[in-house]
């Protein structure tokens, strides 16, 4: 019997292909990659289906830091917010699961690897990305979009197989992952329509402002309040607690999917939208003009790459060698207020700030030249304006 890999969430795509793989006498073996998003008694709950569903094993892969270390933290680096709005809070999870799913296909032994991906979206092409670079001897198999089903359909076919689950389809369609939930529905089906109040899956429930301080080393969060944490997983775990109950990093993303057509989605990311943009503001304080001009060239082809699943393309390692460097003196504190659906970002502290006084206080004073230096500096830097002037000059004259 050939064995097959699914990389099964327990909703409705995945329940399907796992029946349909053992119709065709394929022996499954169900993987659930965790990401952040699932609390434990959502994982023993997708387990338990998954078993009912008479797969030949279940598995949990915890890959929360590799998540971090692999992928968010040079998001952060590099400032990544795609179309300067979202965090990509789905695309990099989609990455980090489909190579953990490729690694235990590697570690099985496994002739195939599902997944549940319709033929509409961008999953479909992460996915089969990954493991067609990962691993190109395995087949791939994609039911829902191989046979171009419609959820009736796949709901018709599992009830004739006596598959017992809630069918009803939920309004929205919600995924929560360590850096950030999406959010998609009718409203985000066309071009205008908001999101509302109850779509978000976390209620606006604190009142009046709360002052908050974010530290940063080399790049990375590591305290919140002068409270040291032992790995920044959780102090982002620990600023979406605090943060998402004011509604901060709220919005609707307006994008390009990979095959060509655009698409809006509403996301939910407080502690990533503070964090990049705390950190974004303690690197114009720390890094000189060209750092900050070839971070921002290169991180957005950073994001664009990652959006579209050529995370393995090696371009991406050398972007992510860069961006390391650049960190060595992104050290510092940030002070934020936070207060219903807005934040405030107040000023920074950091040994590494280049706003020294010493050298001179913009609008005011210099201690580093006088006036016939900037005089001279003036002429010299305008010198091909002035020739470009002067011979216009002189054309329209003749």
């Amino acid at each position: 019997m050939k064995k097959a890999v699914l990389a099964y969430s327990g909703g409705l795509d995945t329940t399907y292909c796992a029946i349909y793989l053992k119709s065709l006498g394929l022996e499954v073996h169900a993987v659930t990659v965790q990401t952040g998003g699932f609390s434990e008694e959502e994982l023993s709950s997708i387990e338990e289906r998954a078993k009912a569903l008479g797969v030949a094993s279940f598995k949990v892969l915890d890959v929360t830091r590799n998540y971090y270390e692999d992928f968010i933290r040079f998001l952060v680096f590099g400032n990544v917010l795609k179309n300067n709005t979202y965090p990509l809070s789905v695309s990099a999870e989609r990455m980090v699961q489909a190579v953990a799913v490729a690694n235990y296909v590697r570690e099985t032994g496994a002739d195939c690897v599902a997944h549940g991906s319709t033929g509409a979206g961008n999953d479909q092409v992460r996915f089969d990305m990954i493991f067609q670079g990962m691993i190109p001897e395995v087949e791939i198999l994609t039911p829902i979009r191989e046979q171009r089903l419609s959820r009736e359909q796949e709901i018709a076919y599992l009830k004739d197989k006596g598959v017992e689950m809630d069918f009803s389809k939920s309004k929205y369609s919600i995924n929560k992952g360590l850096w950030g939930t999406s959010v998609g529905g009718a409203e985000t089906l066309s071009s205008h329509g908001y999101l509302p109040e109850e779509a978000w899956p976390t209620p606006v429930t604190a009142t009046g402002e709360r002052n908050i301080t974010l530290e940063f080393k080399q790049g990375e969060l590591v305290a919140i309040d002068g409270q040291p944490f032992a790995h920044p997983v959780i102090a982002i775990q620990t600023l979406q607690q605090i943060a998402q109950p004011y509604g901060v990093g709220r919005d609707i993303h307006v994008g390009d999917t990979i095959i060509g057509i655009k698409g809006r989605v509403g996301f939910e990311a407080a502690a990533p939208i503070l964090i990049i943009k705390a950190h974004h503001l303690l690197e114009k304080h720390v890094l000189t003009k060209w750092q900050l001009y070839w971070k921002d060239q290169l991180s957005v082809w950073y994001g664009n790459f990652l959006h579209e699943g050529l995370m393995l393309d090696p371009s991406m390692r050398n972007i992510e060698a860069f961006l390391i460097d650049t960190q060595k003196h992104v050290s510092g504190k940030v002070f934020i207020t936070l207060a219903p659906h807005r934040y405030i970002l107040n000023g920074i502290e950091s040994s590494y700030d280049l706003m020294n006084s010493g050298f001179g206080t913009y609008g005011e004073m210099n201690g580093a030249w006088n006036g016939e230096d900037v005089k001279s500096f003036a002429k010299i830097f305008g010198n091909q304006i002035g020739i470009y002037q002067s011979t216009q000059r002189q054309n329209q004259e003749s």
